[in-house]
């Protein structure tokens, strides 16, 4: 396989696995899979990221989703990684 193509594929992979957390989160569910109302999510946590208040920001949402990732190990729920691996 060429470069090109494993390069893709890594590209390919790492995006379904972001879209996954967005599921997984409850966002697609809570916005009625409204895209513009996601993307506005995101380009206000992009904002709030490059802000004064980023650093405070960043802590609190990676203390957040390491919690929910270890509940989530605790309780034997897979990953977003194993969830893409089962369909495969």
């Amino acid at each position: 396989m060429r470069t090109w193509q494993v390069e893709r594929r890594k590209r390919t992979r790492h995006l379904i696995e972001l879209g996954g957390l967005v599921v997984k989160a409850g966002i697609v569910n809570l916005t009625g899979d409204n895209r513009g109302t996601i993307y506005g999510a995101l380009l206000w946590m992009a904002d709030k990221l490059q802000s004064e208040h980023g650093k405070h920001a960043r802590g609190v949402w990676t203390k957040l989703g390491k919690m929910a990732f270890e509940a989530e190990r605790k309780e034997g729920m897979p990953t977003v990684a194993q969830e893409q691996q089962d369909r495969a």
